[in-house]
């Protein structure tokens, strides 16, 4: 018998325990990064959530794209400015944003999950007022602080068989539209949903000891622990925020978090279905 076979049983039946545990449960997934940018690795991403969804898990699918905003921005002749990471964003900025996150990256999601054999329907927080916000600080401008998370869009998509994609575009009453952080979203939304699990794609391996040493990657972090990480300068810069968004997820009832490298082939697939995971996990 070819091993090759073997092997790929061996493979599923150890995946069991994994899938029954994740059966019928929610599994949110912020994307981004260069995930998000390379066409072979946003195939293969389709690929997992596909495969996630047709054995029964419930999978969100909760995106951002800056790149591809400050692209469409470089076409129009506007200058991307940014104030502690986050960026400024003017009435016109913001109806780009949601030309670029609801219209063209989303449906082209929706489209590709389609042709992956599986079943979507795209979603921005205007929709049903999905995500409510307000304005953060005068000086971003229309960047959304999030008030107010209606879950009951997504959950109707799942109860009709479809994996719900949702742009991080908000809304408040007067018709507003705002920028809103993609991982603030994801763990809002994974915590209103009581998800059993978040899963943040980022461009690094996970939490690292030593920032230079890709080897230093740290498996687990209680939240609790959180703090004195901070102070030890390990959670430092960048990771600050999505650290945050972890603990804020878990906080709001999210069994686990994890941080994962989105640059790693079927790395959704390799955290959820193997003993050995690939990134951090905030429990």
């Amino acid at each position: 018998m070819d091993m090759n076979i073997e092997l790929r049983a061996e493979i599923l039946s150890r995946a069991l325990p994994y899938i029954q545990k994740y059966n019928g449960k929610i599994l949110v997934i912020k994307y981004g990064g260069n995930a998000m940018i390379n066409e072979d690795l946003k195939q293969q991403v389709m690929e997992d959530l596909v495969l996630l969804h047709l054995v029964g898990v419930k999978v969100v699918l909760v995106h951002g794209c800056g790149p591809e905003i400050t692209d469409m921005l470089k076409r129009v002749g506007k200058e991307t400015l940014f104030v502690d990471g986050l960026r400024v964003t003017d009435a016109e900025t913001a109806e780009i944003v949601q030309m670029v996150l609801a219209g063209k990256i989303n449906k082209n999601l929706v489209n590709l999950i389609q042709n992956t054999g599986g079943r979507a329907i795209g979603l921005c927080g205007a929709d049903g007022h999905l995500i409510e916000a307000e304005m953060r600080d005068a000086r971003l401008g229309f960047v959304g602080e999030i008030t107010n998370i209606n879950t009951q869009p997504i959950l109707d998509v799942l109860e009709k068989g479809y994996i719900p994609v949702v742009s991080t575009v908000g809304v408040d009453g007067e018709g507003n539209v705002y920028n809103i952080n993609a991982d603030t979203a994801a763990a809002r939304i994974a915590g209103e949903l009581k998800a059993e699990a978040l899963i943040s794609m980022t461009d690094i391996r996970g939490l690292l000891r030593d920032k230079d040493d890709p080897d230093s990657l740290i498996p687990t972090v209680r939240v609790s622990d959180a703090p004195a990480l901070v102070a030890d300068g390990i959670i430092s810069g960048g990771m600050i925020p999505k650290v945050d968004c972890c603990i804020e997820a878990i906080r709001r009832g999210v069994n686990r978090v994890f941080i994962i490298d989105g640059r790693v082939p079927h790395a959704i697939l390799i955290e959820t279905l193997t003993d050995e995971g690939i990134g951090t996990m905030f429990y």
